[in-house]
């Protein structure tokens, strides 16, 4: 679990990066950013998170 939240926040890190390179336009690489942003916080909150409390030191 812990590798694939790992490749979420690279694959939004990528996004965001990738951004600059795909898109002249400032709206669209704003657009880009916000998305890899999302897909970088949604990796560590919902993914990184749901496994740390499930393996939490004060449920054993």
């Amino acid at each position: 679990m812990r590798i694939i939240a790992l490749l979420v926040i690279l694959a939004g890190w990528g996004i965001a990066v990738g951004g600059l390179l795909v898109t002249q336009g400032t709206f669209a690489r704003g657009i880009l950013a916000c998305v890899g942003i999302a897909v970088t916080l949604f990796g560590i909150l919902g993914i990184l998170n749901g496994y740390h409390l499930k393996n939490a030191i004060w449920k054993q």
